[in-house]
């Protein structure tokens, strides 16, 4: 037996107060921990199991059939067809290197979609799958299913792509779909716009009616595994369908159009009923194949359309700006009158030109017309019965005539894209180009020229409202919209115009298309020919119509290139002058008007007013307006 030392009992002491203290932090943490389990395995139970399930069951969305387009009779213009696609999902963002470049072996997949596949893998949520390659032929399909144990999280998807049947002839108005973009965005919180295979609309009706034609979303629940692959399927609910859209244009029309606009490189053509403001016929060329964006355009291919001088995106019934000409002289005359600056039995002479200080302003007859009245002005095209008339009116009572005729601003149409032209005025000249307004200013005004431009739909609007009687017509692309479920079918007919009238004197209003109707229908008339058809035999007279001749001048032939031998004809293409051309009928009961631009086609009767002549013929032959029997039921279904 050891014998007892001295300190032995202290060190004995403290060995027992560490492992009581040592103890009790255990005793607290193990009390902590217990109550802490008790906590979550009894008094939390519920919430803890809701957010397992959670993790287990995913909710995703499915996007919903996109709504159909037809024309007026029910021809199919933008439709779905079946779409073969590649999906991938990667285990958040997991591994992703690995499967894009395997995917690229397979597919061929080329920089910039590796890029854009690899971005969006990373960003996935939930394990969402994002589209490798739509569109894929029999070959592509089954060299991934040859491929499947090699590409984990690939699959096939049986999806719906966008398709337009008419191809260029709709393009401008149809419009097309894209991916959805962060501008797409804005201002809209549906969820199904997150999903990689939504398309969203870009242009033309596929973007003014975006909302209608996108439907809702279905749903469907599924089991994930802990890496959030799909293990099952548990409950699925199908969305509802967008909503079908019968537009007012008359395909066979617009075909017609098309044809006639064929052997010119680059123009417009408007038709619209003057009582309801459908628009029959919108026509711009050259067009565009939408379908090359339904299937992902090309980087070379967007170069080719964007570097194209004769704009073919550019829809140009809407968005083409050009000085009217002498189709605007309606306008000053109806202002003149109107504000008593002249009146209807008012003579003004015509030498072939006016003097305004130094300056000269000529009139296109070299030696002038002499003495004319204002509907034989019209008749003749009269630069120098224009230029007093528009300066006894003035500018301001000019400019405020044409905001009533619907010049200067944006129609109600709601096609994206569309120009409000520019109608000048007194305030305007002065902020955009920092001078006051001139008389000489007027004098241009008068005519059409100078400052002035507009659309050839605000001229199409224009010729209505003369035609009509002076009621504020608005030009309308919708005639009816349905649900899948629903019947689908045009409204009936509409003799009488709803719209509000613009309280303009009905004499005047007779004068102006008593002018018109000389332009055409008289000895005097600038676009006599027009009195007969194309194989020269006259027209039926109960297809009479009127109409107005102009051109707009691009570049002006200076004296001393004239005395050189230099022409319209001889100077490029891209300088010479626009040809337009305006009219309604028939004449004794107006229902249509139809305004016709021929980019650089130089003269407005000889280029542009042919196709004016057989497009409204052609129309009212037709008669859209009066026949609903020509609609197919099949565009319900």
């Amino acid at each position: 037996m050891k014998p007892f030392r001295k300190g032995d009992g202290e060190r004995s002491g403290l060995f027992t107060r560490r492992a009581l203290l040592l103890g009790g932090v255990q005793g607290v943490l193990l009390g902590a921990l217990a109550g802490r389990l008790y906590q979550l395995q009894v008094l939390e139970t519920e919430r803890f199991a809701t957010l397992a399930e959670e993790n287990r069951i995913n909710l995703r969305l499915l996007p919903p059939s996109r709504g159909l387009i037809f024309d007026r009779t029910g021809q199919p213009l933008a439709v779905n067809r079946n779409n073969f696609r590649a999906m991938a999902t990667s285990d958040r963002g997991r591994g992703a290197d690995v499967l894009v470049e395997r995917l690229d072996q397979i597919l061929s997949l080329g920089e910039a979609e590796r890029t854009r596949l690899l971005r969006e893998l990373r960003r996935s949520r939930n394990a969402q799958p994002v589209v490798v390659r739509e569109n894929l032929g029999w070959e592509d399909v089954a060299r991934i299913e040859f491929n499947a144990p090699d590409l984990p999280g690939v699959f096939i998807d049986l999806g719906q792509s966008r398709d337009y049947p008419e191809g260029e002839l709709m393009s401008h108005i149809v419009g097309y779909t894209g991916r959805v973009s962060d501008e797409d965005l804005a201002g809209r919180d549906d969820p199904v716009l997150q999903l990689a295979t939504i398309r969203f609309g870009k242009k033309g009706v596929e973007r003014s009616l975006e909302d209608d034609l996108r439907g809702r979303a279905g749903a469907v629940q599924v089991e994930v595994n802990a890496v959030g692959r799909v293990v099952r399927e548990l409950d699925r609910t199908e969305g509802q369908p967008g909503s079908n859209a019968l537009l007012t244009i008359d395909l066979d029309l617009q075909r017609f159009a098309a044809e006639k606009m064929k052997e010119h490189q680059s123009g417009s053509v408007v038709v619209l009923d003057v009582v309801t403001g459908d628009v029959l016929v919108m026509a711009s060329t050259p067009g565009f194949d939408p379908s090359t964006f339904a299937r992902g355009i090309t980087q070379a291919e967007w170069r080719d359309l964007l570097d194209n001088p004769e704009r073919p995106l550019h829809n140009k019934a809407i968005a083409g700006v050009y000085p009217p000409g002498s189709t605007y002289k309606m306008v000053t005359a109806l202002a003149a009158l109107e504000s008593k600056a002249i009146d209807p039995w008012t003579r003004l002479p015509c030498l072939g030109f006016i003097e305004l200080g130094k300056i000269k302003f000529h009139c296109w007859l070299k030696g002038g017309h002499g003495s004319t009245n204002v509907v034989e002005a019209i008749a003749q095209s009269c630069d120098c019965f224009f230029y007093e008339a528009a300066r006894r009116a003035g500018v301001d009572r000019i400019s405020d005539m044409a905001a009533r005729l619907g010049f200067g601003k944006q129609s109600e149409l709601g096609l994206p894209g569309e120009s409000a032209g520019n109608q000048p005025t007194r305030a305007w000249k002065q902020e955009k180009v920092g001078k006051p307004w001139q008389h000489g200013d007027t004098f241009n005004l008068g005519i059409g020229q100078g400052y002035m431009n507009c659309t050839p739909l605000q001229l199409a609007i224009m010729t209505a409202r003369i035609a009509n009687g002076g009621y504020e017509v608005q030009p309308n692309l919708l005639l009816a919209k349905a649900t899948p479920r629903e019947e689908l079918g045009p409204p009936p007919p509409v003799a009488k115009p709803a719209a509000p009238s613009l309280r303009l004197n009905p004499q005047h209003l007779t004068m102006i298309r008593d002018g018109m109707n000389q332009v055409v229908n008289s000895g005097i008339g600038t676009a006599n020919a027009l009195r007969r058809d194309s194989q020269g035999k006259p027209l039926d007279p109960s297809l009479t119509f009127a109409g107005k001749t102009g051109t707009a001048q691009v570049k002006r032939i200076t004296e001393r290139e004239r005395d050189m031998g230099i022409t319209q004809a001889s100077l490029p293409w891209h300088l010479r002058h626009h040809a337009l051309f305006v009219c309604f009928g028939p004449v004794d009961n107006p229902r249509y008007a139809c305004a016709v631009i021929v980019e650089h086609g130089m003269a407005g009767g000889a280029t542009a007013g042919p196709i004016g002549r057989d497009m409204l013929v052609e129309t009212m032959k037709r008669d859209p307006s009066r026949r609903s029997d020509r609609f197919r039921k099949m565009a319900s279904r």
